[in-house]
């Protein structure tokens, strides 16, 4: 699902890579942590997995394909197989909880019999159900992060990455968001989490990768980021609703073409999108969707 062999990274006016030799294997379904302080490069892991970023050196694939050697009309296509969680939230302020989800799903082409069928799903998965017509200024910062990751996981992307999902959580609500991902993670989603949150990674006993100024220096299974024992919580394993994918076919709502290869929504995502919609917006809801 994903491999790194031997890749570098270094920006510009760098004294030091910022990833430096990184040879690892993340398969599909797999739930990963990737650990370290400050500057150790976790978030410039997570970036050059999104081709955000391009290694200066190595080899990448994500998905089956070879980031090297991806072209750059190739890079969207790339981003709808992966969903993004981030600190921040990233929530579009003027829209509510069910728009804020929807919008990752119209920049995407999808028709709206799908947006009107999948969203109240993924709310309710997300336990947000009921809450469709609130504004993110009446939500709680963990409603928020459960909104964003509703938003990521709509599209149901194969990868999943979370840089820092709970950097502004307490501890007890970051449990509770972590949990969240695994719950996703046992839908088949590979779930890659960038962390500093000790205690969570501690309590998940999930594979933890170690990073330290850029260079590898852990891989364990059901590891730990100390060496402290904190009892290992117990995860919700509820039934998780599953869904057959949607038929590229029109529905007779849309407003533009069908879904579906070679159709103008595979070209261009964003010619769905209302076009009177602010530009930060339509950047907002497409990092979340991972275009």
């Amino acid at each position: 699902m994903i491999r790194f062999e031997n890749v570098t990274k270094t920006y510009p006016k760098s004294t030091r890579p910022a990833v430096d030799g990184i040879s690892l294997e993340i398969g599909r379904g797999e739930f990963v942590f990737v650990v370290g302080t400050s500057g150790s490069g976790k978030s410039t892991m997570l970036q050059l997995i999104m081709k955000e970023q391009d290694a200066t050196g190595g080899r990448l694939s994500v998905a089956g394909r070879e980031l090297d050697r991806l072209p750059d009309r190739k890079v969207p296509s790339l981003r709808r197989q992966i969903g993004c969680v981030f600190q921040d939230f990233r929530l579009l302020p003027n829209k509510t909880v069910h728009q804020n989800v929807a919008y990752a799903l119209q920049v995407l082409g999808a028709p709206r019999s799908r947006i009107r069928s999948t969203v109240p799903e993924v709310l309710d998965l997300v336990g947000l159900a009921g809450m469709e017509k609130r504004f993110p200024h009446q939500l709680s910062g963990g409603e928020q992060q459960r909104v964003a990751i509703a938003r990521a996981f709509v599209n149901r992307p194969p990868i999943l990455l979370a840089d820092e999902p709970t950097g502004n959580l307490d501890p007890g609500i970051s449990l509770e968001i972590v949990q969240l991902l695994d719950r996703i993670n046992r839908t088949g989603t590979t779930v890659v989490m960038a962390t500093h949150d000790f205690a969570t990674v501690d309590a998940m006993r999930k594979r933890v990768i170690r990073l330290d100024n850029g260079v590898l220096v852990g891989d364990v299974e059901a590891g730990e980021y100390t060496t402290g024992s904190i009892p290992r919580i117990e995860l919700d394993d509820r039934p998780i609703p599953t869904r057959a994918p949607e038929p590229a076919v029109a529905d007779g709502y849309d407003d533009g073409a069908p879904t579906g290869a070679g159709s103008a929504a595979e070209a261009d995502p964003a010619a769905h999108v209302d076009d009177e919609a602010p530009d930060g917006e339509r950047q907002a809801a497409a990092q979340g969707s991972g275009r």
